[in-house]
């Protein structure tokens, strides 16, 4: 919102409280923010709400007050935002750092998954890790279900052999794809598949 705006629009007293009070505006929400930039944001917003609230706005006794506590309670607004996502990555961060490492069996299992044709990959993955039936998957790849099955049974065989040939400790197959389910949350041990089927 600039001057030219508010010229084209509002009321007499919108524009005259406007123009009277806007840099002041800025001014204290400044100090208050540390910023010019965010404060001309701040106080922007406020005049935008006083705009939506004209008829409101025309019966106050101190208008320019009304637009500074309308301002002051949206930097408020972004402090709480600001100060709970610093909260959620620090907690995210923590969760990262404290991790434990990858068990063998599952570096086994992430390599040998790796070595799978993508079609059967996807169909394990979709199966055991996102728990999704037969059915599902059939429907959100467009495919027959007996093809699903089949990429299933393909994919459980080589998966079988590739982690026969690794010989990881005490690995069942699928006991394994279905604890991957952490560790691609955790660490994102599957790389993305792009659409012409390698790791992206």
């Amino acid at each position: 919102m600039d001057g030219r705006a508010m010229d084209g629009s509002g009321s007499d007293t919108l524009r005259t409280v406007y123009h009277a009070s806007y840099r002041r505006l800025v001014a204290q929400l400044a100090a208050v923010v540390g910023g010019v930039s965010e404060a001309e944001d701040l106080v922007q917003e406020a005049f935008v709400r006083a705009t939506a609230q004209r008829h409101r706005f025309e019966t106050l006794d101190n208008p320019e007050a009304w637009v500074r506590t309308v301002a002051l309670n949206l930097a408020r607004s972004r402090w709480r935002r600001r100060r709970r996502a610093t909260a959620i990555m620090l907690r995210l961060r923590a969760s990262y750092v404290d991790a434990p490492p990858p068990s063998p069996d599952h570096v086994a299992l992430v390599a040998a998954l790796r070595r799978l044709p993508v079609e059967q990959r996807e169909a394990l993955v979709l199966f055991h890790v996102a728990d999704l039936s037969v059915e599902r998957i059939a429907a959100d790849l467009r495919i027959p279900t007996g093809t699903v099955k089949a990429r299933l049974a393909r994919g459980r065989a080589k998966l079988a052999q590739y982690l026969g040939e690794i010989e990881p400790a005490d690995t069942g197959a699928e006991l394994s794809v279905r604890d991957l389910e952490h560790e691609m949350a955790v660490r994102g041990a599957l790389s993305p598949v792009s659409p012409d089927g390698l790791p992206a």
